[in-house]
């Protein structure tokens, strides 16, 4: 399966954007997805997860709230929206997929990875 990530940007603290991550390859309802990001100089850390049905998610306590993941199996495709931005989600975005069981948040069972986008929120 390839992953390719797209959407960030540079937005000031209160906006709003909307990343996405298209699948290729596989048969994409088959996996739970998740979204990871990385800031410079710290871990990666998981963001959002949903499972391959959609109908499970689980966020992380610093976006819960503000993001919000979806799928559409149809065009392959996952979705994270991003409102009321800070300048603490700057970051590379990356999504991945797994065959693990939903709300797996280490990144080592992800099998496969977007190339990663980046989004900066000036204050």
């Amino acid at each position: 399966v390839q992953l390719v990530d797209s959407g960030g940007g540079l937005v000031q603290a209160g906006g709003s954007l909307r990343l996405s991550c298209a699948a290729s390859g596989g048969t994409f309802s088959w996996y739970n997805m998740g979204w990871f990001r990385q800031a410079p100089g710290k871990e990666r850390e998981p963001v959002a997860f949903m499972s391959r049905s959609g109908e499970r998610t689980h966020y992380s306590d610093s976006v819960k709230g503000r993001f919000t993941i979806s799928r559409d199996n149809a065009k392959n495709t996952v979705y994270l929206q991003m409102n009321n931005l800070e300048p603490e989600d700057t970051a590379i975005y990356h999504c991945a997929a797994t065959n693990r069981a939903f709300g797996e948040q280490r990144a080592e069972v992800y099998e496969y990875w977007g190339q990663g986008t980046q989004v900066t929120v000036s204050s």
